[in-house]
């Protein structure tokens, strides 16, 4: 079912401690479970595992239990022991775990959706459950009662979920990489405001409450950081990744950012550094720098007796620009480009050496992650994906060697 692949030796980059396997299709979440040393996952296979390490080192499933659907979302408190597990066919089951792990108690199902549930968050102080779906819609409904409390449908799929337990506002993404603010209240809700910046489907949510920070990931292969507090919109554009962006967890403590894709990338972020915000695109219907038209500028292509140019854009000052006067590339980790960019001759000639150090660290995770989850005071991380594997890593070496006691290597 699983081993023991390493010890804890000291290096800098994610060591992989065990492997997981025994699920027969994708594993779309895994949670590991604070204070002991369990997994929980759900599955397409449609079954929910609850797996605890023996004195052997290895991984066994205490728990095994079928659903009549397959698994899509999952969530887990630990306070109460409560899991809510949504399915391909829109409902959201409640089940209750004994204290020792063993036994698992079906408590209530919810007819949330109708269709896929793609992410779930309970509120144990209000007791809320709240779900997006691909039914296009979020759904709160009381834990309670088991009622729907109220709902807000979305042009697009709603495809993840953060939620603020403080103010009661959720951030939901969706398939048109949009991402929308909401304001929930005991039977309806009100659109704050819309976030928009990728250019792909939003595939995972991380909310800051102490920083107010949104953190969005999609499949552009780009992170966004949204300053919610300042209320200044996007603040940063991180790109490093070489496929869709499929979960992040940002460290409060050390100001890290830990964000995993789909290819089995795994990077964290240095977010402590001084950073710039990237520019806005500049459209022209001329290059910027040599005033070329570009192909659809017909009058100064007549006037000049010249054939228009492609327009590009410099990464770095966002001026529009031709092919010519932007036949440079660059990296530039301090406005998030971590590999190398278009940008204009003037901007290449001004960046120095010392600006494409990288402020971030990339490993191989050597599978297709799907999902990622850390327990940070631990300094674990847990990751799961198509390939059935599981696999759990010690992220202290990348992160630091003491979250839960404030020491920071930074």
């Amino acid at each position: 079912m699983a081993a023991e692949i390493h010890s804890r030796p000291q290096s800098s980059r994610p060591v992989l401690l065990s492997k997981i396997e025994g699920h027969q299709d994708t594993v779309t979440v895994a949670l590991l479970i604070p204070k002991e040393d369990g997994v929980i996952t759900a599955s397409e296979d449609r079954t929910i595992r609850v797996w605890l390490k023996r004195d052997s080192g290895q991984y066994w499933p205490s728990i095994y239990h079928t659903m009549a659907s397959p698994c899509s979302a999952m969530t887990y408190q630990h306070d109460s022991r409560r899991i809510f597990v949504g399915q391909d066919n829109g409902a959201v089951m409640e089940f209750h775990v004994s204290e020792d792990f063993n036994k698992m108690n079906f408590i209530k199902t919810y007819p949330a959706h109708q269709n896929r549930v793609s992410a779930i968050i309970f509120s144990l102080a209000s007791e809320w459950v709240i779900s997006t779906g691909h039914d296009k819609c979020i759904s709160w409904m009381c834990t309670r009662s088991g009622n729907m409390l109220g709902r807000h449908f979305f042009t697009s799929w709603a495809s993840c979920l953060q939620y603020d337990f403080d103010t009661q506002y959720a951030f939901v993404g969706d398939y048109s990489g949009q991402i929308t603010l909401l304001k929930l209240e005991q039977s309806m809700c009100s659109v704050i405001t819309t976030l928009k910046g990728h250019e792909g489907s939003v595939a995972c949510l991380w909310w800051d409450p102490i920083q107010r920070l949104l953190f969005s990931g999609a499949s552009d292969n780009s992170v966004i950081m949204w300053d919610i507090g300042g209320r200044k919109g996007r603040t940063l554009l991180l790109q490093g990744h070489h496929d869709r962006v499929q979960s992040l967890c940002y460290l409060q403590l050390t100001r890290q950012l830990v964000s995993c894709s789909s290819d089995g990338g795994i990077a964290v972020w240095n977010m402590d550094a001084n950073r710039e915000e990237a520019p806005q695109w500049l459209e022209s219907d001329s290059c910027q720098k040599c005033e070329q038209p570009f192909f659809w500028n017909i009058k100064q292509m007549w006037d000049t007796k010249t054939l228009g140019l492609r327009q590009h854009h410099c990464r770095k000052c966002g001026q529009a620009v031709c092919g010519r006067c932007s036949s440079k590339r660059s990296s530039y980790p301090v406005m998030g480009f971590e590999f190398q960019v278009r940008v204009c001759d003037s901007c290449y000639d001004s960046i120095k050496e010392e600006d494409r150090t990288s402020l971030a660290t990339f490993h191989e995770g050597k599978h297709n992650i799907s999902h990622m989850s850390m327990d940070i005071a631990r300094g674990l991380m847990v990751t799961c994906g198509t390939d059935r594997v599981v696999k759990i890593w010690d992220m202290t070496p990348v992160v630091g060697c003491s979250l839960a006691t404030g020491f920071s290597p930074h």
